[in-house]
């Protein structure tokens, strides 16, 4: 049976609140002859980021795959797959935030980064573990959810306050 694990939600919405937190005022305080392509630019932009927000894992009996989008791939990123019985162990490394990322090992030397931002973790964590028979309790999202939900209210109180601005603003004149 394929099961598909994608972007988590609070990933994208943090990513996203925050672009445009940060790019909605410009096509307004764009000069004159700049508006139309400050606006393509901030429409294309939005187009990327929810497009690189869009990866997502699959799994099945036979192997685990991760998927990027065609946008990703040009950026960088690069799928893979892996057969479960190709896996050697599961290793371990601290970030520099205090935190842990994981990486599949397989029986060729090959790392692969273990995605840590997927929907319905815990169910990921037991198909892994299920599937290669290594146990993997202590693995767990890469950042605390409550990150990712805090950079969304204080884009989105961000967003509130240039709209708020700019109403105050054209309603002053």
């Amino acid at each position: 049976m394929i099961e598909k694990f994608k972007t988590l939600f609070y990933v994208k919405s943090s990513l996203v609140s925050l672009y445009l937190a940060l790019t909605i005022p410009i096509p307004f305080i764009s000069i004159d002859r700049l508006k139309i392509p400050s606006v393509i630019t901030f429409v294309l932009g939005l187009y990327l980021i929810i497009n690189i927000t869009s990866d997502y894992v699959e799994t099945c009996n036979n192997k685990i795959s991760y998927k990027t989008s065609f946008i990703s791939k040009t950026l960088g990123k690069k799928n893979w797959e892996i057969s479960w019985k190709d896996i050697r162990l599961i290793k371990s490394l601290p970030t520099s935030q205090g935190s842990k990322v994981y990486y599949f090992n397989t029986y060729q030397g090959d790392n692969f980064l273990i995605p840590q931002r997927v929907e319905n973790f815990e169910k990921f964590v037991l198909i892994v573990s299920k599937n290669t028979g290594i146990a993997i309790n202590e693995m767990s999202y890469i950042s605390p959810l409550w990150t990712y939900k805090l950079l969304t209210v204080m884009s989105s109180l961000m967003i509130v306050g240039e709209f708020l601005t700019f109403i105050f603003k054209y309603y002053q004149y």
